[in-house]
């Protein structure tokens, strides 16, 4: 069976339920800059990507206020954010096993840092990834290579788990397996994980997959 040390997860969508919070304040943020209105479904496909590349395929030039403009909408609807169930109970357990845990996440320190709602997660994980860690982001395995430079861990015996395609391509570049978190049920779209789970029992079902590891920091 399967075994591994390192559990690195995404944030958004993944242990965090901000997508409404992530759409709804882009196709805010696309009304004011560009005078257009998108749908959620198509606001939805920038969920979890680097407001640089965001911008640049909206066609928006100035990406320091796009991210400026992002980030106000999405402070002001940070109250239907919640974290999904079950993630602080596991997370506590992986850490009593032993096992080393990581964030990789398209988001800058910045909104890593003052997010109240990650204020009682991030004691939990071992290493921290963020957008300014890597020249290229998800899809790219950077952020995930970085993470390796970080920790020392090993692409075989690391378990990625985020919530979208360009989560799968970053782990899956990088040689790492894939967990799914399908909390919004929609399915694989077309993502080959090695494991999908889409409730509270099935993420916890993930840990018979944990090893101890004898190298934390």
């Amino acid at each position: 069976m399967k075994a591994y040390t390192d559990f690195v997860f995404d944030i958004d969508g993944t242990l965090l339920d901000t997508e409404r919070t992530g759409v709804l304040s882009l196709m805010q943020t696309i009304r004011e800059l560009t005078d257009r209105e998108v749908s959620y479904e198509e606001a939805y496909r920038f969920f979890g990507v680097p407001s640089a590349r965001a911008s640049a395929s909206l066609g928006v030039a100035d990406k320091e206020r796009f991210a400026a403009v992002w980030e106000e909408h999405f402070q002001e609807l940070m109250y239907l954010v919640a974290p999904f169930p079950g993630v602080e109970e596991v997370l506590d357990a992986l850490k009593e096993k032993g096992v080393r845990t990581g964030l990789v996440t398209s988001r800058s320190r910045f909104e890593v840092d003052y997010d109240p709602h990650l204020a009682k997660l991030l004691p939990r994980f071992d290493a921290l990834v963020c957008a300014e860690d890597s020249v290229r982001h998800k899809p790219d395995p950077d952020p995930m290579l970085a993470y390796f430079a970080k920790t020392g861990a090993e692409a075989a015996t690391t378990l990625f788990i985020g919530d979208t395609m360009h989560d799968y391509q970053c782990g899956h570049a990088a040689g790492c397996d894939f967990a799914l978190a399908d909390w919004k049920k929609r399915g694989m779209q077309g993502i080959a994980a090695d494991y999908c789970f889409s409730d509270e029992a099935g993420l916890r079902s993930l840990m018979r997959f944990s090893r101890r590891c004898f190298s934390l920091p």
